[in-house]
């Protein structure tokens, strides 16, 4: 680049600076946030496999574990009570994002992180303390309050601090968290179950505090987003803020632009009307399908569920937990993959390929159980 200006490379203008420490430092203390959220993934469904959980808490699916009778693995499992337990979390989160996006918005990334932090903490504290279901139930709460608010704030904070040229890797930085978070509660799962006396459950739900003491320990000392500041309207502030992340005084150029989209945001006074309108069709349809069908693939019910499902098709408890440990690998290395490609071969590439190779996989495993229906020996 000369004379401090930008280039365009196919059609994405590269400003001046580059990846500073400070960068790297704020985004992986915000990269917690997913941490938070891919642990309790990994450590819930690992916990609910646990005989001595089931047997403090649901003692009618324990009861039915010990039944050797003809009735469907599955259908042990079915308790009303153990699906409230695992589905408060997600109900607390939704409800918690409408919220979390007005603090974001009228409060900082910042504010919302410390938010989060400190929900996902006193849930975490919570359940390992339960001795009760209602406490379970609180602690699963408070933890879908700090998901719902870190899953809102943190790749919004993660695309607003990384410079344009490197944006795609260090925002799937929350993605390898959560992947990172997964495979680090197997692993905790796989230990804690080993605990004579039943109680690594325990172990496993209380730390969880590990990633929301980082979480809110670190936000107090992030700085927030330039675009943040400029939507609260200090000028002068998100200039020096940008200067300090970027490494460099010559700014000017990221900056109008940033200055550019904060104005035009706000001349938009009904920004849901205006979303709706037909020219708009295209954009509103894939936002909206793409992370709808990415869901509908049910990869989180998976992943939370994977000790347990290994269990129902026949491994031991041990063995479900080893197993679930490898599906973490398997996740983490994938994720990998898609930090080193993204800003190279961009997104639409790893849409492609993910899409193709998730297809081709449920056919072959739908046309594997059919054979198996049909020739069982």
């Amino acid at each position: 680049m000369a004379g401090g200006g930008v280039v365009v490379q196919g059609g994405a203008k590269n400003y001046e600076g580059g990846v500073t420490s400070f960068v790297l430092v704020t985004c992986l203390v915000a990269a917690m946030g997913g941490l938070l959220f891919g642990y309790d993934l990994g450590i819930s469904g690992g916990v609910t496999s646990m005989d001595q959980f089931l047997k403090d808490f649901f003692p009618k699916v324990y009861r039915k574990q010990l039944n050797k009778g003809h009735e469907s693995a599955y259908c042990k499992f079915d308790s009303q009570l153990l699906t409230l337990f695992t589905s408060s979390l997600y109900l607390a989160a939704l409800v918690a994002s409408f919220f979390a996006s007005v603090v974001t918005r009228m409060y900082g990334r910042k504010m919302s992180m410390t938010v989060g932090g400190i929900s996902f903490l006193i849930g975490a504290i919570i359940n390992g303390a339960a001795v009760n279901i209602a406490m379970l139930i609180i602690g699963r709460l408070m933890l879908g309050v700090g998901v719902g608010f870190a899953n809102q704030v943190v790749p919004v904070y993660l695309s607003e601090m990384a410079p344009a040229k490197v944006r795609g890797a260090l925002n799937i930085g929350f993605q390898m968290a959560i992947t990172i978070g997964i495979l680090i509660a197997n692993l905790v799962n796989y230990g804690t179950a080993k605990i004579s006396g039943g109680w690594g459950w325990r172990v496993s739900l209380a730390l969880a505090a590990v990633p929301a003491i980082l979480m809110t320990v670190g936000s107090f000392f992030l700085p927030d987003t330039p675009n943040s500041i400029l939507e609260r309207g200090h000028v002068d502030e998100a200039k020096k803020m940008l200067q300090k992340i970027r490494g460099t005084p010559n700014v000017d150029e990221e900056f109008q632009d940033l200055y550019d989209a904060s104005e035009a945001a706000k001349q938009v006074h009904h920004p849901w009307t205006n979303i709706l309108r037909g020219r708009y069709r295209p954009q509103l349809t894939m936002c909206t399908l793409i992370p709808f069908f990415q869901q509908f693939t049910g990869i989180n019910v998976i992943m939370f569920y994977a000790p347990v499902l290994f269990k129902t098709i026949g491994f031991g408890a041990e063995a479900s937990l080893m197993s679930a440990v490898i599906t973490g690998v398997v996740n983490v290395v994938a994720t990998l993959v898609s930090v080193f490609s993204v800003d190279k071969f961009g997104r639409r590439i790893l849409f492609l390929e993910g899409g193709v190779q998730m297809f081709i996989c449920q056919v072959y495993k739908s046309d594997g159980c059919w054979l198996i229906k049909a020739h069982p020996k």
